[in-house]
This record gives C-alpha cells, structure tokens and sequence, in this order.
C-alpha cells in the first residue's frame, strides 16, 4: 500500500479528531497524540510495503517462470503475502 506522506498524516488527523470526538480518550497534549497516530500509520505502511516485497520476490524466485497479471502469479502471491504477514504477527 503506497500512501504520500500527506495522506498519512490526513488520516492521522481523521482518527485522533475521531477518537476524541466520540470521547474514546483524552489527549494531555493533542500535537504528540497527532505524532504517535502518524507514527502508527508511516510504520503500518512500512510493514506492508515489506511484506509486498517479500511476497513478489518469493513469486519472482520460482523456476516457472509466473508473470504477473496471471491467475497464477495473483493465487501465489496472495498465498506469500498471508504468509509473510502472518511472520510479522498480523
């Protein structure tokens, strides 16, 4: 999942107005609540982008050569990407 930094921090905007406003948790200070939500979102982001490298390069390692677009390199690939998330505990 590829997000700008602009998105990232609009979304981290949307969830701490959110959390606030629906009284789920107070901030003491509102810029380091807004810095640990766009903290959590860059570090999910990372942690997807790693686990797609991961997934298309077990794909890309096959001796069959698997093109992607295909049935087959999208089964595959949705099968190594469960199993690297699954490695990083989601």
């Amino acid at each position: 999942m590829i997000l700008s930094d602009e998105r990232q921090g609009h979304l981290a905007h949307l969830v701490t107005d959110k959390v606030w406003g629906d009284d789920i948790a107070d901030f003491s200070d509102d810029d380091i609540a807004l810095r640990a939500a766009k903290k959590a979102i860059a570090d999910f982001v990372k942690e997807d982008a790693d686990i797609d490298k991961k997934a298309r390069e077990k794909v890309a390692s096959l001796k069959r050569d698997v093109h992607e677009g295909t049935r087959e390199w999208d089964i595959l690939y949705k099968k190594y990407y469960e199993e690297e998330k699954g490695r990083h505990g989601n």
